[in-house]
């Protein structure tokens, strides 16, 4: 399934031109135009999918292999010491292109500090309760 007005279905496809790092049936992973680090890249699969809610099980299989893979390569090639990766879900979590992609963002040596947070506190009530909250959603 694609979507006609889905510009990451038109990048996956090559429709768009795009800078690829690999490609194969199933994904095309890109360079991302505004990269949080060089390097950062984006894997794009060609099917349309809006989040990692609507994922079909054989893409999603898929996905973590192929992001070791291109983060392996970016090690090797840019020198950077890791790499996040990031995949955001609704409009609160961050995404913006309601097409499910992965971000691959190169981490180097004394680099600005990003996909980060500071921990909070929960007490055991808490955990207890909005665990119980969740299992009752699965």
């Amino acid at each position: 399934m694609r979507e006609d007005d889905c510009i990451f279905c038109k990048i996956a496809n090559g429709e768009i031109p795009s800078e690829t790092l690999y490609e194969d049936d199933t994904f095309r992973v890109i360079m991302d135009l505004g990269p949080a680090s060089k390097g950062h890249a984006l894997i794009l699969p060609k099917q349309h999918y809006r989040d990692i809610c609507e994922l079909d099980g054989e893409t999603a299989a898929k996905v973590l292999p192929l992001a070791a893979k291109v983060g392996d390569a970016m090690k090797k090639s840019l020198g950077c010491a890791g790499f996040n990766v990031v995949q955001n879900n609704g409009k609160e979590a961050g995404q913006t292109v309601f097409h499910f992609h992965v971000h691959l963002i190169p981490r180097y040596e004394g680099g600005p500090v990003m996909v980060s947070w500071v921990p909070g506190k929960a007490s055991p009530e808490e955990l207890t309760q909005t665990g119980a909250a969740i299992r009752s959603a699965l």
